[in-house]
């Protein structure tokens, strides 16, 4: 995977936050253990989205499905939208050098 360069130096968006609920990133060729990590959870955390469909599918099918099940069910839809989202960000939306921050020369987070 490859991030946006700037001044000779490669970005890359990291799932989560980190302090403040800013966004965080690492600084490498994307082959080092924290790409690889941050790689790996976004894996997960697709995988998991799966799966979490082919649950919403077979308790929409039950006709005798209660409010509160249907409730959990879409609490958990709305979290897995949201990392599926993050994941998206993470792998398109990498900074470029007009989104850098102009006094500390750190990537700034990107408006969708």
């Amino acid at each position: 995977m490859t991030g946006k360069r700037y001044e000779g130096h490669t970005f890359r968006l990291l799932p989560g936050t980190g302090a403040e609920g800013k966004p965080s990133y690492v600084l490498g060729d994307g082959t080092g253990p924290v790409s690889r990590m941050a790689a790996s959870i976004e894996d997960i955390r697709l995988g998991m989205a799966g799966d979490l469909i082919d649950h919403a599918a077979d308790l929409l099918a039950d006709r005798k499905v209660t409010g509160v099940e249907l409730h959990f069910l879409a609490s958990r839809l709305s979290e897995s939208l949201r990392e599926v989202l993050q994941v998206a960000e993470c792998r398109g939306a990498w900074p470029d050098a007009n989104s850098l921050d102009p006094d500390t020369e750190s990537p700034a987070r990107r408006d969708p």
